[in-house]
């Protein structure tokens, strides 16, 4: 895989994942063929400061957990209305994380 391509693809994306998890998708996309990074390029990510917004406003309903394909504590934050309010707080200081997280998850997938 040419270098150029990586770097170009690192640097646009790098908002998507954790910065210790850029060395570890730089290693993986030199070593994919060209059709795991065509892939990995047409990946649709999760954007962390979108779900942080959407915690904030609308956490309390479990959208955010939803939109990160956690169904099951989406449904209890529902059905709780976030656990009285608390873990809708938690969520706010961790959904960006978790975002970020299941970027990588989604990326290590195709790769």
């Amino acid at each position: 895989m040419e270098k150029q391509k990586i770097d170009l693809y690192l640097t646009t994306n790098a908002k998507f994942f954790e910065p210790s998890a850029i060395p570890i998708i730089r290693q993986k996309l030199e070593n994919a063929s060209e059709e795991s990074f065509l892939s990995v390029q047409a990946c649709e990510l999760k954007d962390p400061t979108v779900i942080l917004i959407i915690s904030v406003f609308l956490g309390g309903l479990g959208i955010d957990r939803f939109m990160l394909g956690d169904i099951g504590m989406g449904v209890l934050k529902l059905l709780t209305g976030g656990c009285c309010g608390i873990l809708t707080i938690i969520d706010w200081f961790t959904i960006s994380k978790k975002a970020k997280q299941a970027n990588l998850a989604a990326i290590s997938m195709l790769i």
